[in-house]
């Protein structure tokens, strides 16, 4: 199978990479508290060899979402915060912090820093640090989960895939977010060969479809001209949520 990658929608992206199948921060479901997902709940995922959790927010980690998967598979996740996935009926549990590495099959993952709040409100006794993921093999992919900019991103670098956060659920990013001007400044400082806008596009919260509806549909956009400005020789590809993309070459 060639390797690709699906944007499955706001943080979810399946990897699928030298016979490997990866899911990150699966949110899968049409409600989630207070928010709604735009358009149809996506197809299933299928089996899967491990889901990569960079943190502990409702809207990257979700007990229903995780509950639907098959198996379950492997979990990898933030240092500190595997008693959650435990108490989910995940076994295979990899717990890392920033630096430390784990093997799926041919591929090695490893947590790289994110400068972003991870706690889970309002569970008590449960912290843990948001991290992003280098995933390794014959290409180096970079899921960023939720982050801003950091000193040493540039460190992040060779990169053959950017998954980089353009925005959110809300009418702004927030503290801790990248907005499109900021992705496309952390584009410009990894440079990795091919860009991909995700946490945008899915989300809402309820009642304010009409209102968001700009902000459902602008960011990826917004990031690729910034792209194109700041860093040219990156490539940047806007998928819709729900559509798939080959790696070629």
């Amino acid at each position: 199978m060639p390797d690709r990658l699906t944007y499955v929608g706001h943080a979810t992206v399946l990897l699928e990479l030298e016979g490997v199948r990866l899911l990150t921060d699966p949110v899968l479901r049409t409600r989630l508290l207070h928010l709604r997902r735009k358009g149809p709940p996506p197809a299933p995922v299928g089996r899967l060899d491990a889901v990569l959790l960079s943190h502990l927010h409702h809207d990257h980690l979700d007990p229903p979402s995780l509950r639907r998967l098959e198996g379950p598979p492997a979990a990898i996740v933030p240092s500190g915060s595997g008693v959650l996935l435990r108490r989910l009926g995940y076994e295979a549990v990899t717990e890392l912090a920033v630096g430390e590495s784990t093997r799926v099959g041919p591929l090695t993952v490893t947590a790289v820093p994110a400068e972003h709040d991870g706690r889970r409100y309002p569970v008590g006794g449960v912290s843990a640090d948001a991290v992003g993921y280098v995933v390794t093999g014959s290409r180096r992919v970079y899921f960023a989960g939720d982050t801003d900019l950091f000193d040493g991103m540039a460190e992040l670098a060779p990169l053959d895939v950017a998954l980089l956060p353009v925005w959110g659920w809300g009418p702004r990013a927030g503290d801790g977010h990248l907005d499109p001007e900021r992705a496309a400044e952390a584009a410009a400082r990894i440079r990795p060969r091919l860009a991909v806008p995700v946490h945008w596009g899915t989300l809402y919260p309820a009642g304010r479809a009409r209102m968001m509806a700009r902000l459902l549909t602008d960011p990826p956009h917004e990031f690729a001209r910034r792209v194109a400005d700041l860093a040219p020789d990156v490539e940047v590809r806007v998928l819709a949520p729900g559509e798939a993309l080959a790696l070629g070459g």
